[in-house]
């Protein structure tokens, strides 16, 4: 029975705790991490108090992990948040807000865990992004710019850290049914807006994918196969195939052509 540390960021609900809970039945000793741990009581795994955003609780939530158990084997950077709006119409704090949460959160447990990891000689690290991440999606993009900035990071971080034995990876995930879309900021609808049709329509249909989203299982069973690879890939994506296939679209299509099919998906 394998026995290595995984600490995931986010493990009290959705994707992360779904992740936790397949870990913790195939061996694992996992920990996962919420901003209010002592208001969820059906997690199977212990939770430590982090805020992402918060450096100290970082620190603090790492140096407890490492204290009960010695080590860190895993990081599974999950912690996010979701973003809607027509750019024009989302205040500047919600925008410097995301990117606390889904970018510079994620940097800053990094650092905080890798300086254990390069002791160990080992470590694995994996960046949950999006696929909304490679491509920029009408009235998401605040979030497809925060996670595709995670997505770049991971790239050239994996190759500043391989020669210390630590391997980090990104996994995409598409639309997954979860409560993601309840904890999501969403612009205010607002009436005479100039998007208020077009986003209202564009806000419904996104809200559908995520309900009719995939089983978090599969991102779960995604997530153990990437532990049990000896040399992870820079990139993985887990979702329906219209949404992976999205991706190569993107990379053999000419610009204006993509972007027509997409405002085409979105009714614009």
């Amino acid at each position: 029975m394998d026995r290595k540390i995984v600490l995931i960021t986010g493990g009290s609900s959705g994707i992360g705790k779904s992740i936790g809970n397949f870990l913790h039945e195939k061996g694992y000793t996992v920990y996962g991490t919420s901003r209010n741990p002592d208001n969820v009581k059906d997690s199977v795994f212990p939770l430590v108090q982090l805020d992402v955003r918060d450096s100290e609780s970082i620190a603090k939530a790492v140096q407890e992990v490492v204290t009960k158990s010695g080590r860190i084997d895993v990081l599974i950077n999950n912690a996010g948040v979701g973003i809607t709006g027509p750019l024009e119409e989302i205040p500047a704090e919600e925008i410097k807000n995301n990117f606390d949460t889904n970018v510079f959160g994620p940097i800053a447990v990094m650092k905080a865990v890798l300086p254990y990891m390069r002791n160990q000689k080992a470590g694995l690290i994996i960046n949950v992004t999006s696929i909304a991440g490679y491509m920029g999606l009408p009235y998401r993009s605040v979030y497809s710019a925060s996670k595709g900035a995670l997505e770049l990071i991971t790239e050239a971080l994996r190759m500043e850290v391989k020669n210390f034995g630590i391997s980090i990876t990104n996994v995409a995930p598409g639309d997954f049914a979860t409560n993601i879309a309840t904890r999501r900021y969403h612009a205010p609808l607002i009436e005479g807006s100039p998007y208020e049709e077009s986003y209202g329509r564009t806000l419904r249909m996104m809200d559908e994918h995520v309900d009719s989203g995939s089983n978090p299982e599969k991102m779960a069973q995604a997530v153990y196969n990437i532990i049990k690879t000896d040399v992870p890939n820079v990139h993985y994506k887990v979702g329906a195939f219209m949404q992976k296939f999205s991706i190569v679209l993107k990379r053999i299509l000419p610009d204006k052509v993509y972007e027509k099919l997409l405002m085409n998906h979105y009714k614009l």
